[in-house]
């Protein structure tokens, strides 16, 4: 069985940082793709960052450069740091994971059979 457990979420002010922790038990993040999501109230559930299990990365254009992906295959964790916030980046974050691997521009969130209950992220002027 697997299960993702999200961490990390918080308040922070403009400009801050926070750091989002996701640990998995049945899965490994050597294997597959892992992703971060993230959902505010009104809106689709938007990918920002992904990472294949060869270790690339890819990032939606409104995080890219701000935000940074990453994973310890020995702990079997999943982190997503997160920089320069802004009140738009205000959401509940799920981390996801994938027996497939993912290609950039050829996502399909359906292939993430795997999700985390997600952690709340709320960036405040």
């Amino acid at each position: 069985q697997v299960q993702l457990v999200e961490s990390g979420g918080g308040s922070v002010q403009v400009g801050g940082s926070l750091r989002l922790f996701c640990a998995a038990s049945g899965y490994s993040y050597s294997s597959g793709c892992a992703a971060w999501f993230r959902q505010s109230p009104g809106k689709e559930r938007e990918g920002v960052a992904f990472i294949r299990s060869d270790g690339r990365v890819f990032y939606a254009d409104s995080v890219q450069g701000r935000f940074s992906i990453s994973k310890d295959n020995a702990k079997n964790t999943l982190s997503l740091q997160m920089n320069s916030l802004k009140p738009e980046d205000s959401a509940m974050y799920y981390c996801a994971a994938s027996r497939v691997n993912c290609y950039e521009g050829g996502i399909d969130e359906a292939d993430f059979a795997y999700w985390g209950q997600g952690t709340q992220v709320t960036v405040s002027s």
